[in-house]
């Protein structure tokens, strides 16, 4: 049975695909169109329907779209529009009833929802397609047999519970929105989950966080990241206005109140404005009172399942400072974070809590131990590629032990193996690497990257050493926790500990990323340490690279020193490219 799992009613449009309960590919529908979180700019200002995911997940199992038994998509209109129209051929609601409370974001993916209705459109929409997508999709017939609404905090609690290491645990939901949800409890068991509580629109911690990263002059659903390491450097000046603001109550529960900004902070940052201690303050005070109030929601949770294992998934779960804190306190035994946390991982929940519902499987398939569900290409098509372009490359005899020189000597590269990543982290298939051990690499990776001075940057850590260098670490492969670097490994380490003494590690082993694990073996005998920097493989603004043309092209733009690609390298010299006799221009060659 293959289950498609597709998100397009939110941002970061995603697809994956299930078949008998085991996951088979994932990938964002941005990598291919190269508009962060799947959206193009005005006119295209909608979130769209991830056609090139969907190809890509397709074109991994060998079939055409006609194959596919079900697809489970991530959000459920009749939640708002009411279950009396659920299956009817037509739908004629009048505005008052029910369209008005679906803002702009819904009404993309409601005209086109089924994909028959798209890909039999009129031959203008499909003649503009590449033969790739015409192939996989010309004569699609999916009836409405086969298409299955699923409820949006359902899709994020099945995206962790389902694949989670755990028979049963206790699992919490919190993000933006979803019909109207916004955080959820379930307990989990087999595959199933029952709900126990929600709390509903228009009281929510993850649009109050968007809110707040809107007025320091940041992009909502997409920077919300960038407050909370900007809440490092800040005071609990604005703690009492944000605690008013999130009023906690009992059995989960909570309200957001009294949410004008202007009126409490003062007038917006404007982007490109100086950061001042005003804007730290006001992102500190924030963070403090979100990790306040996931706290308190875990303590309630703990209390009323008993389970000693927590899932936790929605765009809040990203926040690996708050994470910490929850793992810190103790309440739960394990915590399981979810890779894709983000509306992206809700296409993977719904295909999994689809599948095993038409499957009526009650046992899991699937353990999610790494996030490298996405394109890979081999040797033999980089290597047409960097010759039809003229690029000068050469082949690397043993690729970690002669990256792991360049990196020894202070180089930053571009580390470019095996299948992408699924989530919005780059964790050693898609990133840029560079050593640890020079304090001045944090600065020179952000002048790199077009960043901002007060972003950190991350580190990865062989597993087996991991406890070795920060506190208490053990396995934690995603990226979604902060840990104490210790004080007698600190000055070792400088370029990864953040301003408040952590660092969001990823630890690796074998058996998840071989040619990443080895490189980092190979460091730690060069140099004594077992941790690279691990940086996302993109520029400001663009998504993280996929294909071969991506990784080279944003080489080519960019100052730093060497790209690993497959089994070759090409290098510049002080970040200037290296010219052969007959060569051409990068503009040139990938014209």
């Amino acid at each position: 049975m293959y289950t498609l799992g597709v998100n397009a009613a939110f941002h970061d449009s995603a697809a994956c695909l299930v078949k008998d309960g085991i996951l088979l590919a994932a990938t964002e529908e941005e990598r291919f169109i190269h508009y962060k979180h799947g959206k193009r700019p005005v006119p295209f200002s909608t979130w769209e329907l991830p056609f090139h995911a969907i190809d890509y997940c397709l074109k991994v199992a060998g079939i055409h779209i006609n194959d596919i038994d079900n697809i489970a998509y991530s959000f459920d209109p009749y939640l708002l529009i009411g279950e009396k129209y659920r299956g009817k051929e037509t739908i004629e609601i009048p505005f008052e009833e029910g369209w008005s409370h679906l803002n702009e974001d819904f009404n993309n993916p409601w005209e086109p929802l089924f994909l028959s209705s798209i890909i039999n459109a009129p031959a203008q929409l499909r003649d503009g397609w590449p033969h790739h997508l015409q192939l996989r999709f010309t004569g699609c017939n999916i009836g409405r047999d086969k298409w299955h609404f699923v409820e949006h905090h359902i899709s994020h609690a099945a995206s962790a519970f389902n694949c989670s290491p755990f028979r049963t645990a206790a699992v919490m939901t919190v993000d933006g929105r979803g019909e109207q949800a916004t955080t959820t409890y379930n307990i989990g068991h087999g595959q199933q989950l029952d709900r126990i509580g929600q709390v509903n629109m228009p009281h929510s911690l993850g649009l109050l966080y968007e809110d707040v990263t809107t007025h320091l002059g940041f992009l909502h659903s997409s920077d919300e990241y960038k407050v909370m390491a900007l809440a490092s450097y800040g005071k609990p000046e604005f703690v009492n206005d944000f605690r008013e603001i999130v009023q906690m109550g009992a059995n989960g529960q909570y309200t957001i109140n009294n949410q004008n900004l202007t009126e409490r902070f003062g007038p917006k940052r404007l982007r490109h404005e100086e950061f001042t201690k005003h804007h730290f303050n006001v992102a500190h005070s924030l963070q403090l009172v979100l990790e306040e109030a996931m706290l308190e929601l875990t303590a309630w949770l703990h209390e009323e399942t008993k389970e000693e294992n927590l899932c936790l998934a929605g765009g809040v779960a990203l926040n690996c400072v708050a994470n910490a804190r929850i793992r810190d306190k103790g309440f739960f035994k394990n915590i399981w974070v979810q890779p894709a946390s983000g509306d992206d991982g809700t296409a993977l929940g719904a295909a999994l809590w689809v599948d095993a519902q038409q499957r009526k499987s009650d046992e899991k398939s699937f353990v999610m131990d790494h996030c490298y569900w996405g394109p890979q290409y081999s040797d033999a098509e980089i290597e047409k590629q960097l010759k039809l372009w003229k690029v000068p490359y050469r082949k690397l005899e043993n690729i970690a032990e002669e990256t792991a020189d360049i990196l020894a000597q202070d180089k930053i590269i571009g580390w470019y193996q095996g299948r992408m990543e699924f989530g919005p982290r780059a964790l050693g298939s898609r990133s840029i690497l560079a050593s640890p051990i020079n304090p001045a690499m944090q600065a020179r990776l952000n002048e790199v990257k077009d960043r901002e001075d007060f972003r950190p940057v991350a580190p990865v850590v062989l597993q087996e050493k991991a406890g070795e260098w920060f506190n208490n670490a053990e396995y934690s492969p995603f990226m979604l926790f902060v840990y104490d670097v210790k004080e007698e490994k600190a000055d070792q380490i400088p370029a990864v500990r953040h301003t408040d003494g952590t660092a969001r590690i990823q630890t690796i082993n074998q058996q998840q990323h071989k040619d990443y694990y080895d490189l980092l073996k190979a460091f730690e005998r060069k140099t004594g340490v077992p941790v690279l920097v691990n940086t996302s493989f993109n520029t400001l603004g663009k998504p993280i690279v996929c294909t071969p043309r991506d990784a080279v092209e944003c080489f080519w733009s960019s100052p730093f020193d060497a790209l690993v690609i497959g089994s070759f390298v090409i290098e510049k010299e002080n970040g200037n490219r290296i010219y052969s006799d007959t060569d051409v221009s990068a503009a040139e060659a990938l014209s």
